[in-house]
């Protein structure tokens, strides 16, 4: 189906080129590679077409866009106070040197119906486990596809940052010398874990972090303002063939 934006195409040919731009400024291919092309066609049409509303002349598009964003989105400069708020509320994300230690039992799924049997067979482990922790090094030597299994399941010492998001939320939620109560599934497959040491870390004092907190909640604060000015513009276009997620 053709695309338009209040009656203009975008053609395959606009699409084609957009996506080539993406790949030169290093994004990835994949599916989501032409629909986020298609995304900043349509928005920047939308952009351009108010600017020129507004007799907005400012070189090339890009400083048009720029100009325009400027001078129609609003939003003021984060306080002190919603900076301490929120350091108070997220101190977690504030400490420096925490560090843990875990083990786990790797399960690597197939495809279809040998996932579901892989998952059942990790379940059962898990069940066992909780009610025999002594038990794991056993298991992972036995059962683990992570080459951490010939030592016990044991991964070291491990700092924020060096594990994949779920397997590093698992671990710092937990207290040492529990399992996690469920399986931890991430992009190499299903995990038991067990943690084994757990360091707080120390809370970086507020000082520190106030100017850097104060910019990124700015940024942030500006980032929905014009979230909010785009969805405008949406709701008032006639677009046809394609429906931005973003603003459904």
């Amino acid at each position: 189906m053709t695309i338009s934006v209040n009656g203009t195409e975008i053609t395959e040919a606009n699409i084609n080129a957009e996506m080539d731009r993406a790949r030169s400024a290093g994004h990835p291919e994949g599916e989501q590679l032409r629909d986020s092309a298609i995304q900043e066609l349509i928005l920047r049409s939308l952009m351009l077409a108010e600017a020129a509303k507004l007799d907005i002349n400012a070189g090339n598009e890009e400083e048009i866009i720029g100009s325009l964003l400027e001078q129609e989105v609003a939003f003021t400069e984060v306080d002190e106070a919603t900076c301490r708020t929120f350091y108070d509320e997220n101190s977690g994300s504030f400490k420096q040197g925490e560090m843990a230690a875990a083990s786990h039992i790797l399960f690597t799924p197939g495809e279809g119906l040998a996932a579901s049997l892989v998952k059942a067979k990790a379940e059962g482990i898990l069940a066992d486990l909780q009610n025999n922790p002594a038990a794991f090094a056993a298991m992972a030597r036995e059962h683990s596809a992570c080459p951490s299994g010939k030592e016990g399941g044991a991964l070291g010492q491990f700092g924020r940052g060096q594990m994949v998001p779920e397997f590093e939320q698992a671990v710092f939620s937990m207290e040492p010398g529990n399992i996690a109560p469920e399986l931890i599934e991430t992009q190499f497959g299903y995990h038991i874990i067990q943690v084994t040491e757990r360091n707080g870390g120390d809370l970086v004092s507020f000082d520190e972090v106030k100017e850097r907190l104060q910019a990124y909640l700015t940024d942030l604060e500006g980032r929905k303002a014009t979230h909010a000015y785009l969805a405008q513009l949406v709701s008032a276009a006639k677009i046809e063939g394609y429906e931005l997620p973003a603003f459904a």
